[in-house]
C-alpha cells in the first residue's frame, strides 16, 4: 500500500480525519518553513549557525511541526525567519 492509499484509507475514519484537519496549520507552517529554507539554498546546519544553535534544534523543530508534539516559540519562529531572509507574521483570521 502506497502512503496516499494509505492516507486516503485513514481519513476515511472519522476521528483520524478530525485529527488531520486540527493538525492543517502545523502542517502548513511547515511546508513554508522549508519552502522558505529551501528558496535561501540553506541547509538544516547553516539556518542552525545563524540562529546560534545546532542543526538538531532545527531537525526537532522541522519535525515537531509534522507531527504536532510541540509548538515553537514565536521567538523561535523569528529566528528561523530571519536566518532565511525572511520577516515572521502572525495574524488572527476570523
Amino acid at each position: 500500500m502506497t502512503h496516499d492509499e494509505l492516507k486516503k484509507t485513514a481519513l476515511l475514519r472519522e476521528d483520524v480525519k478530525a485529527e488531520y484537519e486540527a493538525l492543517a496549520p502545523e502542517f502548513e507552517l511547515l511546508r513554508t518553513l522549508l519552502k522558505a529554507r529551501q528558496e535561501a539554498g540553506l541547509t538544516q546546519a547553516q539556518v542552525a549557525e545563524r540562529m546560534g544553535t545546532r542543526a538538531s534544534a532545527v531537525a526537532r523543530l522541522e519535525s515537531a511541526l509534522s507531527n504536532g508534539k510541540h509548538s515553537p516559540s514565536v521567538a523561535t519562529l523569528r529566528k528561523y525567519a530571519h536566518a532565511v531572509n525572511r520577516r515572521l507574521e502572525i495574524r488572527l483570521v476570523a
